[in-house]
């Protein structure tokens, strides 16, 4: 069944006034876990689901000519297909890419209904040029309230080879949080993030080795205090060791520096990529309509979302893959990536 589309376009009529952008940061005193008791997996998901906007976003003109979705009825039909998806997959907790607010994901909440047990969550992030966050909904509430990181980094980075000739510049990571979890009898910090767009850039790659540098500065201060580790997003970047479907490689340290591999902290922690687990065909979770031809043919896909884990964390996945059930096309209403689903041990 739709939600009801009178409620809607109150909501969105509303919105457009005020062009809102909520938040919703902050735990509950005695955080729960909602998940099933017995259950022998406990799923976790990443996936970008392409301008969830329903709020009015004028900076970006979304839903408007500025995104995928023109206007509230688009919005409004992207709403049922992402929840169908998320319904079918049935993941604990998922980070969402591209959200612009807690009233999106109060109303995905509300769609999927109260037997599912999710409880949203969004710190509101610096892109105002886009709007876009990144959030979650989850069966299991955070041991802490959602932070951010204000910490701004200069680029490019010493040993960079994106190819930027541009002045030295500073950046910060415009959509991310960080929270913690205690799973497995140890305490875990969790992050959620969304890096600079276009993988080859070299502009965009000089950036987001930056950001990746931002990201890399918060693991190793938890690593230091004992915390196993778990950092999942949309990285805009391909991963040097482990090769995609099509053998995309990066041109950024990106991936290796939140890794470990590179960096200041190069070779004091280790993550590993899930996505290992994953045959080699069947990596891929974002598709680029590179000929403009509106048809999605298999050289155009990548892997540019990944879930890194500690070493403790990736021995505890009994299951990695990427859902690819729906087609890419122009006018689609699902999104323009795939999620990514990783099934640890249940017993958390």
């Amino acid at each position: 069944m739709l939600f009801n589309k009178f409620w809607f376009s109150l909501f969105v009529g509303f919105a457009t006034l005020v062009n809102s952008d909520t938040q919703c940061p902050v735990v509950p005193t005695t955080p729960a876990n909602r998940i099933s008791s017995g259950s022998s997996t406990f799923k976790i998901m990443q996936y970008n689901i392409e301008w969830f906007f329903v709020d009015y976003y004028s900076a970006a003109d979304c839903p408007g000519d500025g995104c995928s979705w023109k206007n509230s009825t688009d919005a409004t039909t992207h709403v049922d297909y992402v929840s169908k998806v998320i319904a079918d997959l049935n993941p604990d907790i998922i980070n969402f890419c591209e959200v612009e607010g807690c009233d999106e994901l109060n109303i995905l909440v509300s769609k999927l209904g109260s037997n599912f047990g999710y409880k949203p969550y969004l710190k509101k992030g610096t892109d105002t040029a886009t709007g876009q966050n990144v959030g979650m909904i989850t069966r299991i509430d955070p041991k802490t309230d959602l932070q951010s990181s204000e910490e701004k980094v200069s680029y490019p980075i010493s040993g960079s080879k994106c190819g930027y000739t541009g002045a030295p510049s500073t950046t910060g990571v415009s959509k991310h949080y960080f929270t913690e979890y205690y799973w497995y009898g140890r305490n875990v910090l969790f992050v959620g993030t969304h890096l600079k767009a276009f993988p080859t850039d070299p502009t965009s790659c000089a950036q987001r080795e930056g950001q990746a540098q931002i990201l890399q500065n918060i693991i190793y201060e938890y690593f230091t205090k004992g915390y196993e580790i778990i950092v999942l997003g949309d990285f805009n970047d391909f991963d040097a060791e482990v090769m995609d479907a099509n053998n995309n490689k990066p041109t950024s340290h990106a991936l290796d520096i939140i890794k470990g591999k590179f960096g200041t902290y190069s070779g004091k922690y280790e993550l590993k990529t899930a996505e290992e687990k994953i045959p080699q065909s069947l990596r891929f979770s974002d598709w680029w309509d590179k000929n403009d031809n509106c048809v999605s043919t298999p050289d155009e896909f990548s892997l540019i979302d990944h879930i890194l884990l500690t070493p403790f964390l990736n021995d505890k996945i009994k299951k990695a893959y990427i859902y690819q059930g729906y087609t890419e096309f122009c006018g689609t209403y699902n999104s323009d990536h795939y999620p990514m689903i990783i099934e640890l041990d249940g017993n958390i």
